[in-house]
């Protein structure tokens, strides 16, 4: 990727969301445009929750399927810290709740991709992976509809649609930032 300073025009905010399923991408870019913006990267998760309570990630994946006060949790904990300044935040709900976004970004890729990153992140059988992810994204869907009426299988409210199928973090990163220039929200 091109080193080029980028800035935030003075005397305004930036809030990027950035969502999309397991393996796309959301939190290496999500993390990314964050660095090179000097901006704070907001990705509170399931995963923070297991680890302030002190139980198994998959506890609170289990939990959650029936308890909707997880989601909430996560889903609270990160509008509050994502409306206190510019920032990055990266979840499976950004571009829905951040009401206040500037830039809505929504990552893709099919099921073997996702799989296969997920796969070369954290280990494991290829198929169980595939399997899993399936499954969570299920189950995420539903939650979801249930809990905000929302349907995250359909990316309207994106500004920027990015399939990251054949695209390294860079590129993505590169396509995000593109949009920011174009739309006078860097300069």
């Amino acid at each position: 990727m091109k080193t080029t300073t980028f800035k935030i025009p003075e005397g305004r905010e930036l809030r990027i969301a950035i969502s999309g399923p397991s393996g796309c991408g959301n939190t290496t870019v999500s993390n990314l445009i964050a660095k090179i913006l000097n901006l704070p990267c907001i990705n509170y998760t399931f995963k923070n929750i297991a680890r302030e309570m002190g139980i198994p990630f998959d506890e609170v994946l289990k939990r959650a399927q029936k308890d909707f006060s997880f989601d909430k949790m996560v889903d609270q904990k990160q509008i509050e810290l994502a409306s206190a300044s510019s920032c990055v935040l990266g979840s499976r709900l950004a571009i829905w709740l951040l009401k206040s976004a500037d830039l809505r970004v929504y990552l893709q890729a099919s099921i073997d991709v996702r799989a296969k990153r997920i796969q070369n992140r954290e280990g494991g059988d290829i198929e169980k992976i595939k399997a899993d992810t399936n499954l969570r994204d299920l189950e995420d869907t539903r939650r979801y509809k249930e809990l905000y009426g929302i349907d995250n299988t359909k990316y309207e409210k994106a500004d920027l649609i990015i399939d990251t199928e054949n695209l390294d973090p860079d590129k993505i990163t590169e396509k995000i930032l593109d949009e920011l220039i174009c739309r006078g929200l860097l300069v």
